[in-house]
This record gives C-alpha cells, structure tokens and sequence, in this order.
C-alpha cells in the first residue's frame, strides 16, 4: 500500500508541473503509450500468440473490463445515442456553432477550476 501512495503522490507532482507544459506532457504521455505498447506487443510475440489467438484473448480481455465497446464505438456516440441526439451531419450548422460555445465555456470554467485547485494545493504544501 505505501508503493501505491507513493506513486499517487508523485504523479501528483509531476501531472501538476507538466500540466504548465502542454507540448512536453503530451510528449512524454506519447512515448510512454508508445513503450508501454511496445512492450504488450513484444509479449506476445515472446508468448508466440498467432494473430487468432491475440483477437480472443484481446477481445475477451476488452470485454471483461468494459472497455470494448467504450474504445471501439466511443463514449461520445454512446451518450449521443442514448440520449436521442441527431448524428453530427443532421445537425444544423446553428446547433454545432451552439455546442461548440457551451463547450469553450466550460472549457474556460474547467481552467479557472484546476487553477484555484492548484493554488489551494500549492498554499495546503507551504503549510
């Protein structure tokens, strides 16, 4: 347990100072999706898993976990569905350029919200 308290805390650490550098944190965030995969693939191979039986095993493992469907199809167009929404081409350009301002707004009111949090963390830690 004190193994996953340090992790947490020293993701928080980095998460809050990479976070003032976007290009560098998507940088960084890429090459370790790009090794983590790296190594799942060389795995396999390892394991010689044929091409049929990485599918099953993916897909059961997918499945089992509830992302198959989240990472295939995409929560966005799940949510859309259920909620009886048109699909983006039937919308009038009105509607988009709506969503796309409601978006920006909470966007903006997401950042006011991180930035506050940051402060008050950043006063919690001088303390």
């Amino acid at each position: 347990m004190k193994i996953v308290k340090f992790f947490d805390k020293l993701e928080d650490k980095i998460r809050g100072k990479l976070s003032r550098y976007p290009i560098l944190y998507a940088i960084f965030g890429g090459i370790g999706v790009v090794l983590f995969w790296r190594g799942v693939w060389h795995i396999a191979d390892e394991l010689n898993l044929g091409s049929i039986a990485s599918v099953i095993i993916g897909s059961v493992v997918l499945l089992m976990t509830g992302v198959f469907v989240s990472e295939f199809i995409g929560s966005k167009i799940i949510m859309s569905g259920m909620a009886g929404e048109e699909k983006l081409t039937e919308k009038a350009k009105e509607e988009i350029e709506t969503e796309e301002a409601q978006l920006e707004n909470l966007q903006s009111t997401l950042n006011r919200v991180e930035k506050k949090l940051s402060e008050l963390g950043e006063e919690i830690e001088k303390k």
